[in-house]
């Protein structure tokens, strides 16, 4: 079953959603395009999946997040400890099937935290480019994240699959 054209644009717009809620730093729209109980039609008074587990978040060198309430604390945090953020999403793959959506992408970060103690000026701009793979679930109010995965590229990576690591013929013995 392949997908249709209006799947992959309905995932593009939640991906895009996604990147755009956190560069306005809007905690109640990030909130709402993560999977809930309601969204899978769980009773939530009697088990609450989304919040036991079933949503997974893993920031670049954090652990691994497990349920709702703390992958949306982890994002409060950042957008506490963020004044500005921006994402330049290149590379972005879209793969539906069925009810699921995978999205592939990099993340050209651009971003700065607290100005310094006693300036008035913003405080260093820092960029940084990390690939993430998002996973959606068709719900009935459309689609939401199931799990976002973001790991840093490191330094010298060409990106050719290479991983930046040694070859035959720059190999020490």
């Amino acid at each position: 079953m392949s997908a249709s054209p209006t799947d992959v644009e309905e995932v593009e717009a939640a991906n895009t959603a996604f990147y755009e809620a956190l560069e306005r730093g809007d905690f109640d729209e990030l909130s709402a395009l993560w999977l809930s109980p309601d969204d899978l039609g769980v009773d939530s008074r009697y088990h609450d999946p989304a919040g036991t587990g079933v949503v997974s978040c893993v920031h670049p060198g954090w652990p691994v997040l497990t349920g709702r309430g703390e992958v949306l604390r982890s994002f409060a945090l950042i957008l506490a400890n963020t004044d500005y953020i921006q994402f330049f999403l290149t590379d972005v793959r879209i793969s539906v099937t069925g009810d699921t959506a995978l999205v592939t992408c990099t993340e050209n970060i651009l971003s700065g935290g607290p100005a310094p103690a006693g300036g008035d000026e913003p405080g260093p701009l820092v960029g940084q480019i990390v690939v993430a793979t998002n996973v959606f679930r068709r719900t009935p109010a459309g689609w939401k994240l199931w799990s976002h995965h973001a790991s840093p590229v490191l330094a010298g990576n060409t990106g050719d699959g290479a991983g930046g690591g040694d070859t035959d013929d720059d190999a020490s013995a």
